[in-house]
């Protein structure tokens, strides 16, 4: 695959190697795809970042991870069948919790976090029936080629998952925003601070099932947190700051994404690499304007 792609680039260029490949269906659902999830993870990273709940997308992700070795396992036609409603219970848990659990924020997520990893990867190695079983555990931790092999039935549930998720967010923007900010004023005013946690929970496990395919669980958490800090170096305002790591996102998952395609690099640690880059770029822009004013 390589060869085929270096040869094309020295003859054709850049340009005419993208047009050969987006002559492929795979290629479009992949973007397509890519797109919409990084879209999702930046709406509520913000949000996530706020809160201080940043490590959260890391910690479900490894409990998605233990929820699908546990399907796998039982040899479910669809694992999401487990793994969407144990991620949800699990974000649910994390984000209602607040002062009455018995284990605070970081730690509950840091114990369930490491809890699940080493429970899904004894489990995928006792009782697995793969030949590969460490070939299978590291394409689930930083993503695989999974997201290149989507049939259009996958990619119509995505975009309809991804739909909701923005117009569930848009709908209750205003909630979203007053819980971020200040939970104790908004159960003062009389708003159902607990009821818009659990619904921002929901919306969290569904962006981590979907972003598990793209950049695998040990690095979903970058998806969602990096467009949020960077675009934080550049506004000052929460419509503003969304707006940008929306922008940030999209344009991450898309450059790595080509240049994965491009240069036959792993989907997810690409897009992570992009997403870093940018971050880089927006502190020292940020400096800049700050410098300047």
């Amino acid at each position: 695959m390589y060869s085929i792609i270096s040869r094309l680039t020295l003859e054709g260029g850049v340009i005419d190697t993208l047009a050969y490949y987006f002559q492929y269906n795979f290629v479009i659902f992949a973007l397509i795809v890519g797109v919409l999830i990084a879209l999702c993870s930046s709406l509520l990273g913000v949000t996530l970042v706020l809160k201080r709940y940043s490590f959260i997308g890391d910690g479900l992700s490894h409990v998605a991870f233990g929820a699908m070795a546990v399907a796998s396992v039982l040899k479910l036609a669809n694992l999401n069948i487990l793994v969407m409603p144990v991620t949800i219970l699990v974000a649910v848990l994390l984000l209602r919790g607040g002062n009455k659990s018995m284990l605070k924020g970081d730690a509950a997520i840091a114990m369930l976090s490491v809890t699940s990893l080493a429970f899904g990867y004894l489990i995928m190695n006792v009782f697995s029936a793969s030949a590969n079983v460490s070939g299978d555990v590291c394409s689930t931790l930083f993503g695989s080629t999974s997201i290149l092999t989507l049939d259009s039935t996958e990619v119509a549930i995505c975009i309809v998952l991804s739909l909701i998720v923005i117009a569930v967010y848009l709908l209750f923007y205003n909630k979203i925003f007053a819980v971020t900010f200040d939970e104790t004023f908004c159960r003062a005013t009389g708003v159902k601070a607990g009821r818009y946690n659990f619904l921002i929970a929901i919306i969290i496990a569904v962006i981590i099932v979907l972003g598990m395919n793209l950049v695998g669980s040990l690095l979903i958490s970058a998806l969602i947190v990096f467009p949020a800090l960077a675009a934080m170096r550049l506004s000052g305002t929460f419509r503003g700051v969304v707006l940008l790591s929306a922008v940030f996102s999209v344009i991450c998952a898309l450059a790595g994404m080509l240049v994965s395609i491009l240069y036959s690099t792993p989907v997810g640690a690409t897009i992570v690499g992009v997403d870093l880059l940018w971050f880089l770029l927006a502190v020292c822009i940020g400096k800049f304007i700050l410098k300047n004013q």
